[in-house]
């Protein structure tokens, strides 16, 4: 299984991407602290879809990459973690 690649890692689109959905979803700074812990345990994720979710927010990816944030109620796609 692949680990999630650390944000300096992340193809500039994506992180122009998350960073995007980041103010549209209003993700605050406690839910992106709950984040940044989660992580730096440099999680194994599976090589297709899968979400995490946080509570107030969830992440989704594809194999090592974050891809979207989700607000609770929107639907994930993919193994969650």
């Amino acid at each position: 299984m692949p680990q999630l690649e650390l944000w300096d890692s992340l193809p500039g689109a994506v992180r122009q991407h998350l960073i995007e959905r980041m103010r549209d979803r209003a993700i605050s700074l406690s839910d992106l602290n709950q984040l940044r812990v989660w992580v730096e345990t440099r999680p194994e994720v599976p090589d297709g879809d899968w979400y995490k979710d946080f509570g107030s927010f969830k992440l989704c990816g594809s194999g090592s990459y974050p891809k979207t944030f989700l607000v609770p109620g929107q639907a994930a796609k993919g193994e969650a973690l």
